[in-house]
C-alpha cells in the first residue's frame, strides 16, 4: 500500500514518465527522496496539491486578464490609428489653406472703385428715346446708361455696393422731382433682376433713416 502511494506521488509530481526521464540522475535522486517524504506525510502532499490548484486557478485568471488587456490595447491602437488619420487630413487641409492664403497675398489688390465686379446698385432716372447723353459717360463714372430693345436709352446716376444707400439716394432724387427714380441692380457689369440679388445683399439689415 505504501509503495502504491509512493508511485502515485511520483506520478503527480512529475506529471508522467516523460518529465521524469528528463531529470538528471542527481535530480531523480532528490525527487525520489521528496516523494518518500510526501508518502510519509500525506498532509504536506495535500497542501501541495491544493496550492497547485490555487496556482492554476490564478494562472487561468491572469490569462483572462492578459487577454482582456490585449483586447483593450488593440482597441486603443485602432483609435490611435484613426486619430492619426484625422490628424493627417487636418494637416493636409492646413497645407491647402496656407497655399490658398499665399496665393491671395500674391494676388493684386482689389480696386474698391472697380464696380465692374460683384453686385452694385444704381438709380435709374428715366428712359428716353430721343435723348443721347453717351458722350458724358466717360468722364462721369457715376453717370451711365444702356440702350433697350425699343431704341430707348436708360440713364442711371450713382453706383452703390449697399442697397440701402442706393435707396436713400433714390428718395433724394424723388424729392428733387425725379418721380420715376428707382433702383436697378447689376452683377459683374450685367443688369439683373432685383429678386436675384436682393436676398443675399440686403438680408435683415434695417435701412438707416
Amino acid at each position: 500500500m505504501k509503495t502504491s502511494f509512493l508511485i502515485l506521488c511520483l506520478a503527480f509530481i512529475f506529471s508522467g514518465t516523460q518529465v521524469f526521464a528528463q531529470l538528471s540522475k542527481k535530480e531523480r535522486k532528490e525527487w525520489k527522496k521528496k516523494a518518500k517524504e510526501y508518502a510519509k506525510n500525506p498532509i504536506n502532499l495535500k497542501s501541495l496539491t491544493e496550492a497547485k490548484q490555487v496556482a492554476e486557478t490564478d494562472n487561468t485568471a491572469l490569462k483572462g486578464q492578459v487577454s482582456t488587456l490585449n483586447g483593450q490595447i488593440t482597441d486603443k491602437n485602432a483609435k490611435i490609428a484613426e486619430l492619426e488619420d484625422q490628424l493627417a487630413k487636418l494637416r493636409s487641409e492646413l497645407t491647402s489653406t496656407k497655399a490658398e492664403l499665399a496665393q491671395l497675398k500674391e494676388a493684386p489688390p482689389v480696386n474698391p472703385m472697380d464696380f465692374s465686379k460683384g453686385v452694385v446698385f444704381k438709380v435709374q432716372i428715366g428712359a428716353f428715346k430721343y435723348k443721347d447723353l453717351k458722350k458724358y459717360f466717360d468722364n462721369n463714372p457715376n453717370f451711365g446708361g444702356e440702350a433697350t430693345d425699343k431704341g430707348e436709352q436708360r440713364y442711371t446716376i450713382g453706383v452703390f455696393r449697399d442697397y440701402w444707400e442706393a435707396d436713400k439716394f433714390k428718395k433724394y432724387m424723388r424729392e428733387m422731382g425725379v418721380k420715376d427714380a428707382w433702383i436697378v441692380p447689376f452683377k459683374d457689369g450685367q443688369r439683373v433682376e432685383i429678386k436675384d440679388v436682393l436676398e443675399g445683399v440686403v438680408g435683415d439689415k434695417v435701412p438707416a433713416k
